[in-house]
């Protein structure tokens, strides 16, 4: 069964064309090192809700939209090894200037499936 990393973030919408940018160059890094997916959600339906939701969660502020993102690797094992090799990579440290979201308030996390369909 395989293993996904999810995330989920805020990125001020006058940063959303940066974000894209960077996305785009990053991504591939990813799929090149061994991730079966890459995937980036900007928030459609995304409401702000009462106790819990992903705008709280991130603390979104009103200018900001919530990005959702998730790899899916073989497994753990692998999914372990394509991160220490897309954390290697020097394509991921050049100077692309300040990052076009607050990362103190990225969720992140690794993900076991139970079911898959």
């Amino acid at each position: 069964m395989s293993y996904v990393d999810g995330f989920v973030l805020a990125v001020p919408k006058a940063n959303l064309d940066d974000y894209k940018r960077l996305a785009n160059l990053t991504g591939p890094i990813w799929m090149e090192h061994g991730a079966l997916a890459y995937v980036e959600c900007i928030g459609d339906d995304v409401p702000y809700g009462e106790l819990t939701s992903f705008p709280r969660a991130v603390q979104a502020k009103d200018d900001e939209i919530v990005v959702f993102s998730w790899a899916v690797y073989e497994s753990r094992e692998n999914r372990d090894a394509v991160m220490a090799k897309v954390m290697a990579d020097p394509r991921l440290t050049p100077d692309w200037g300040p990052m076009p979201f607050d990362g103190k308030r990225m969720i992140f996390g690794g993900f076991k499936p139970f079911m898959e369909l």
